[in-house]
């Protein structure tokens, strides 16, 4: 299984730091945010992990992250050289994945608590699986809505209405054939291909598998300034209470022997 951090966007909800950093070197308390990312893929035992980026921001996450023997995983780069969408990241990294099931994980999302890693390490689905959460402002995400029987009925992104708050977060694990399906996608009217789009096919051909995050699971979407400043007094709490290295590689790398 290979894992891939997509670090690219315009980080517009962040304007105007993000017209001078990457939001994903952004600090979340006391580490840059990419490290809580890279740490969840860790956490599943992979190894093998493309970080795409800017490339304004390429030399920045080299300097942060290297080749990964540091952490004991092997880390190589791509560049994404402007926003067409979250998919465009399964054909920048076609070669990387080569064969092989993949793990996207979105560079500004931070997940904590148990059973991230075991979860992506399951039975593996035929052809996709998406992790769900519970949101008070559904305007805001991805959601999937149900049928009557608790079936998934369609994903909808960003509703102005609906009956559903099950957000769609930003990890998702896809077998080989995405890549061929990413490629057929074609840009919304807002000129990008979605994420959404690529799930629904998924489970139109009934090979979208859901799986929700347990409660004790705390995800964060920091790609805005609250969800930052939550993330970061998140971090703060937890090492400071419960003497917890939150999001470090170099821990993750000792706990899975890898260094």
């Amino acid at each position: 299984m290979k894992g891939i951090i997509l670090a690219g966007g315009e980080g517009t909800r962040l304007y105007p730091i993000t017209l001078a950093i990457n939001k994903q070197l952004i600090p979340i308390y006391n580490k840059p945010l990419i490290y809580y990312p890279l740490s969840t893929l860790m956490l599943a035992g992979i190894k093998d992990i493309l970080v795409i980026t800017k490339p304004i921001d390429l030399d920045m996450f080299k300097k942060l992250l290297g080749n990964g023997s540091q952490f004991g995983i092997n880390i190589s780069f791509e560049i994404q050289k402007k926003s067409s969408g979250i998919p465009e990241a399964f054909l920048i990294g076609k070669k990387f994945i080569g064969d092989d099931s993949v793990v996207l994980i979105l560079g500004d999302n931070f997940f904590y608590g148990p059973g991230i890693g075991r979860s992506l390490n399951e039975s593996k689905p035929l052809g996709a699986k998406i992790f769900l959460k519970e949101v008070g402002n559904p305007s805001d995400f991805g959601i999937l809505e149900l049928n009557s029987d608790g079936s998934p009925h369609r994903i909808i992104e960003k509703p102005t209405e609906t009956k559903s708050n099950l957000a769609v977060t930003g990890l998702y694990f896809y077998s080989n054939k995405v890549v061929e399906l990413a490629s057929s996608l074609k840009p919304s009217l807002r000129g990008e291909t979605e994420i959404t789009d690529l799930n629904n096919i998924f489970l139109d051909n009934n090979e979208l598998e859901t799986h929700f995050l347990p409660r004790s699971t705390v995800w964060f979407d920091t790609g805005t300034f609250d969800g930052i400043h939550n993330a970061s007094e998140f971090v703060r709490i937890i090492e400071s209470q419960q003497k917890i290295n939150v999001g470090d590689p170099k821990e993750i790398a000792k706990l899975n022997e890898w260094i």
